[in-house]
């Protein structure tokens, strides 16, 4: 139950990640819409349930003790603790899309990304930039879900997950939506080769450095 069953599965297997507030949920949802053979598996998460979410279709919300019950097994492909809430993939709903023949796209941060490499070699990953530590802050403000000590600690992260974007093979700015999505779709149908960490490095290398760079306090 440690891994997939590739010997079935004929969808292949991206994971996008992102700092929190780049927008990799937008995408990755107007994606699903629009491309009706992409697949996408809900997470398990120890967090508190929403008002405006639903179990079973934002996440599968469970207590920690289940939780680690099932990393324990191996029913995970990847987990991860994100400001002290556990999230997981499940390998069974994983097998489920890919054996359906569809591919499967996952939003998970740079630890689950590289377990998941770790176990398929052949993941697709993308990675998705801001255009700048300051819109992302106002992105952060602006959704009005977080006080600003928990906004200050996404920040945080967003440094420390923007300092992994070199492992990806796929770089995006999601500086404005629509191109950000046309650039998402193109890499999910094999037509993202421009796209590819190689052909952009030195593009972006300024926008990196600023990103890293930058006093975002």
């Amino acid at each position: 139950m440690s891994q997939l069953s590739s010997s079935h599965s004929v969808g292949t297997l991206f994971v996008v990640s992102a700092p929190s507030g780049a927008g990799k949920t937008s995408l990755v949802r107007a994606l699903l819409d629009a491309e009706p053979t992409m697949g996408v598996v809900v997470s398990h998460t120890t967090r508190a349930m929403r008002p405006e979410e639903v179990n079973g279709v934002n996440y599968h919300f469970t207590d920690t003790e289940t939780f680690n019950q099932l990393a324990d097994r191996g029913g995970f492909i990847e987990w991860a603790n994100v400001f002290g809430n556990l999230y997981g993939t499940s390998v069974d709903a994983a097998n489920h899309v890919l054996n359906d023949g569809k591919n499967l796209i996952l939003e998970i941060d740079w630890q689950g990304a590289e377990q998941v490499r770790e176990k398929f070699p052949e993941t697709q990953s993308i990675f998705i930039f801001p255009p700048s530590l300051t819109a992302l802050r106002e992105r952060l403000e602006g959704r009005g879900q977080d006080d600003a000590d928990t906004v200050q600690k996404r920040m945080d992260a967003a440094f420390e997950e923007l300092s992994h974007w070199h492992e990806f093979d796929f770089l995006i700015i999601n500086d404005q939506f629509e191109e950000a999505l046309i650039e998402l779709t193109s890499v999910v149908k094999g037509q993202g080769d421009a796209l590819r960490k190689a052909m952009r490095e030195n593009e972006l290398q300024p926008l990196v450095s600023e990103l890293l760079l930058q006093d975002y306090q």
